[in-house]
């Protein structure tokens, strides 16, 4: 019998170091191949992190609430080092190539288990249903998810073997309720333009940071209560200083007769083809967003620091940021290419995105790469903000509460849907008037949705 470390692999996000948030295991426990051992967090994501063995679990080395630097040892297993795979033998699953788009879960770790796998074992084999679909656990999750069925989706992947692509595309072939699309956007995905030198502004030198609070004592002692700043909160406190201290934060707002968006939204629910879907304001605004990018560009491109200057990149694509409050604070994943969505496929989106978030399983990659933000603050009850730009983009865009107010349509005051729109934009890359001519755009839309119909 001997003992093998296993160390905390490289999740494949850049990062240093993760969080043990719980163990899903105990010494003396029997393992097998995938299965979860613990819960690890990092600055972007809740990682389930499976066992890369089958056999029975030594010592847990590193206790909940630790930070442990990737590449140190976090957990043991007791192996019998025979050669024949007989009970108690730990055997190594092969390393997988991940599949594309997959979430949070990882399956195999390569040279991160430090072991060399013998043969296959069934718990890495698809999982055969009683009904006779082959799919990995991973896939039955995401076609629970999207409510598929699984009998009716049709496999592409090796000895018909239903696969990742397989369920989003089956998701996505339903009739379209109205196929609506924005403009055609360029075939130029990014340009750069030079930065105007007089735009730039740096950040206040000479400046100390504040003294810590000292300890209390006395009287005091028991009635303060100190929280961690790690994981989510850490990255997300560091990227809103970068941004409020580094982009010069311009906001503007507009008040709007939201009326005809709660009547769209409201016919959408009633029509069959969006029964599986949930649809709210929220589904209009990023289309409104979508279409006013288009047409002010600037909104969508970013600040870029370079050794011979400073430049500003325009996307011609939108990679729609959706900031999402979550029990594990603010994450800010996107949905890639959303121009390219029809109103239907962009739900879907916006769906998956909400639910994911929501079980805390956003994976790193849906968070990066966004070009312009919606933040939804109107589910909290607030009718207006003035919210921090996402490092690397010009442009937020605030939602608020959409409630009923008195309002004056033909010199009459009627009672109407009412709202108001606002949004942070960075200076450097966009003056007042392309800023008003994007909030008004957006306000359009929200007030006639038939502007999206071409």
């Amino acid at each position: 019998m001997s003992t093998q470390n296993f160390n905390l692999p490289d999740v494949g996000e850049g990062l240093t170091e993760a969080e043990i948030v719980a163990w899903k295991v105990a010494p003396g426990d029997t393992v097998a191949i995938n299965d979860v051992i613990c819960e690890i967090e990092t600055a972007k994501s809740l990682v389930e992190l499976p066992s890369p063995h089958a056999g029975v679990v030594g010592e847990l080395l590193a206790a909940e609430g630790t930070t442990v630097e990737v590449g140190s040892p976090i957990i043991t297993f007791v192996t019998d080092a025979r050669d024949d795979a007989g009970p108690g033998v730990i055997a190594t699953a092969e390393a997988p190539a991940p599949e594309e788009g997959g979430g949070s879960v990882l399956v195999g770790y390569g040279s991160g288990g430090g072991a060399t796998s013998r043969r296959k074992r069934p718990a890495e084999r698809p999982v055969r249903s009683s009904v006779g679909v082959i799919a990995k656990p991973p896939i039955r999750k995401l076609a629970r998810d999207l409510g598929v069925d699984l009998t009716a989706v049709t496999p592409s992947g090796a000895d018909g073997e239903v696969t990742r692509d397989d369920v989003v595309t089956h998701a996505q072939q339903a009739s379209v309720f109205r196929n609506i699309e924005t403009p055609e956007w360029g075939q130029v995905r990014e340009e750069t333009v030079p930065a105007p030198q007089t735009a730039q502004v740096g950040l206040a030198r000479g400046l100390s940071p504040a003294p810590a609070s000292a300890s209390r004592a006395g009287d005091d002692a028991g009635r303060t209560e100190s929280i961690p700043v790690k994981g989510v909160r850490k990255a997300t406190s560091s990227a809103m200083v970068q941004s409020a201290y580094s982009a010069p934060h311009v906001t503007v707002w507009k008040e709007i007769d939201a009326s005809r968006t709660m009547e769209l939204v409201k016919r959408l629910k009633a029509s069959p083809d969006y029964a599986d879907i949930r649809v709210s304001p929220l589904l209009i605004m990023a289309r409104a967003v979508i279409w006013a990018a288009r047409r002010t560009p600037m909104v969508n491109a970013a600040w870029i620091e370079t050794e011979s200057g400073a430049e500003i990149a325009v996307r011609h694509y939108v990679n729609l940021g959706i900031a999402a409050a979550t029990p594990r604070g603010l994450l800010v994943p996107n949905i890639k290419d959303a121009q390219d969505l029809s109103m239907k496929d962009l739900a879907r989106a916006l769906n998956r995105l909400t639910l994911t978030a929501r079980e805390g399983k956003t994976s790193p990659a849906d968070q990066q790469g966004g070009t312009i933000t919606i933040t939804n603050i109107g589910v909290f009850g607030m009718d207006a903000g003035t919210p921090i730009i996402n490092p690397g983009e010009a442009g937020i865009v605030a939602m608020g509460t959409i409630s009923q107010k008195p309002w004056v349509v033909d010199g009459e005051v009627r009672p109407r849907w009412v709202t108001t729109v606002a949004g942070s934009f960075d200076h450097r890359v966009i003056d007042g008037d392309g800023m008003s001519r994007f909030i008004a755009d957006v306000a359009s839309v929200l007030e006639e949705p038939a502007l999206l119909v071409e």
